[in-house]
């Protein structure tokens, strides 16, 4: 019986240590303090509201992803004739389209910076992007960070215009802390 029982033990042990592995992923929620941030020659500006689900584990980038949401009515441009303007179909048309998404699909690291591709969803179209970002770790708390940029024509968000530029410069600080 003894013979059995420990290479059954064994076996057990190393089939739920594999198991505890592929599971140390963690979730995280948004913390105050998020920024994303938008800048041409005009406008510039940001959105004060956004959440996410983010699953994130640097040994296992398999396991790891990022559902994020920015809600196109909390664009805030410093100039509220602005920000109404947004709202309008000729530009995000927040009414039919409240939010922008993105979902990833593969999450790549280079030295310290990762490379987070998913399809952003604005204005009803969906694209690939790729999203570079940088982690810090702070306690049981991290950070995303990072800069990007989106042609807003590619998604239909107002028309070609000598006033707006048609690529915007993203930048976006998202602290967040485990659920």
């Amino acid at each position: 019986m003894k013979k059995i029982f420990y290479p059954v033990l064994a076996v057990c042990i190393f089939i739920s240590s594999a198991f505890i592995t592929l599971t140390a992923s963690k979730d995280y929620v948004f913390k105050e303090g998020f920024t994303i941030a938008f800048k041409s020659k005009d406008p510039s500006g940001e959105f004060k509201k956004a959440k996410g689900d983010i699953t994130f584990d640097a040994d296992n980038l398999s396991n790891s992803k990022f559902d994020l949401s920015i809600d196109v009515s909390s664009i805030n441009t410093g100039n509220s004739m602005q920000n109404k303007k947004a709202q309008t179909s000729e530009w995000f048309e927040a009414s039919k389209y409240p939010m922008i998404r993105f979902v990833s699909s593969k999450i790549e690291k280079s030295g310290d910076e990762y490379t987070i591709t998913g399809k952003m969803t604005m204005k009803g179209v969906t694209k690939e992007k790729k999203i570079p970002a940088t982690v810090t770790k702070s306690g049981n708390d991290l950070t995303f960070s990072g800069k990007f940029t989106v042609n807003r024509i590619d998604y239909g968000v107002g028309e070609r215009s000598d006033a707006v530029p048609d690529v915007m410069n993203i930048s976006y600080s998202i602290p967040v802390t485990e659920k």
